[in-house]
């Protein structure tokens, strides 16, 4: 790149990743062209950086489940032994001060009003499928980190505790808040952090309506690193090239972890199936806490998008 006068201007890191994605012919370009989803590849460490950039509310829309399923099959095509190597596959947000809300708040509303249990498992389902891909790393014998800089709430935080490892920086906060209007997680909360804490602790969290700092999740062995404000990109450099000599151990570690755990599909969407039923119980003012919120987050949205 060009500066005009002459001299050439170093290329930004996100520049340099891009550059080096464009060299892999083998990976599948459409996975570059992802609508709310920013993905570069970098050859030096074999990470896939993914980046969620939402058009509109930091939630998991449609939209953006549509590009997360896209995504894992583009990955699954693209990489792995005997094609384009990865070891690392790591997940952010683009949203200043926000990781992820979690479900689709707005949405739910709306199925919930019209009576629709078969649109709400639909998302859970879905929702759950991902999250299940996610925990067996979708067959690569690779590590798969959260990169946390903001609030992970709802089905944010469930979505996380999918990864093998999650790098958070201290300002992230934590939080499952369905409680406050009737519900509770339905994708992943109870079945991983019954797994990963115990049941009481677990229930604990969930019903709690409790905003979790970093250093909470990393005291209760949640996270796995902590970071200074603006530094978790350099962290997780760190945790990637602290972990290459021992990738193949790391690697087994959490897939014997896995097995210990007997995790299925068929457990996470069942819980997701009383989650829809419970939905269907919500009384207006339930639905009227569930509307603040999803007015609180589209201003929110709003005000990231004019910054």
């Amino acid at each position: 790149m060009d500066s005009g006068a002459g001299r050439a201007v170093p290329l930004t890191a996100d520049e340099e990743m891009y550059a080096e994605s464009a060299l892999h012919s083998a990976i599948p370009k459409e996975i570059f062209e992802l609508q709310e989803l920013d993905v570069l590849y970098e050859d030096t460490t074999a990470t896939l950086w993914t980046y969620m950039n939402p058009d509109g509310r930091p939630s998991f829309t449609p939209a953006m489940l549509n590009d997360f399923e896209s995504w894992q099959q583009l990955i699954t095509d693209g990489f792995g032994p005997d094609k384009v190597p990865l070891r690392y596959l790591v997940l952010g947000s683009r949203c200043d001060d926000v990781f992820c809300f979690g479900g689709d708040l707005h949405l739910f509303q709306k199925l919930i009003r019209e009576r629709d249990r078969d649109g709400l498992v639909e998302y859970g389902h879905r929702c759950c499928a991902i999250l299940d891909r996610n925990i067996r790393t979708l067959e690569i014998p690779m590590l798969t980190v959260g990169l946390v800089q903001g609030a992970a709430l709802g089905g944010g935080f469930e979505a996380l505790l999918s990864f093998d490892y999650i790098v958070a920086e201290r300002q992230a906060t934590f939080g499952l808040p369905e409680i406050m209007f009737g519900l509770y997680p339905g994708m992943g909360a109870h079945a991983l952090l019954a797994r990963k804490l115990g049941s009481a602790m677990a229930d604990r969290i969930i019903v709690s309506n409790e905003t979790f700092t970093a250093e909470q999740m990393y005291d209760l062995g949640i996270v796995h690193a902590l970071a200074e404000p603006g530094d978790g990109l350099n962290a997780t450099r760190d945790f990637i090239k602290k972990s290459e000599r021992r990738h193949a151990g790391l690697v087994g570690s959490r897939r014997a972890i896995k097995q210990v755990w007997q995790l299925k599909l068929a457990e996470l969407n069942r819980i997701t199936e009383m989650w829809a039923d419970t939905a269907l119980q919500l009384r207006e003012q339930d639905l009227k806490v569930m509307n603040r919120l999803v007015a609180a987050q589209a201003r929110l949205a709003e005000r990231i998008a004019a910054a």
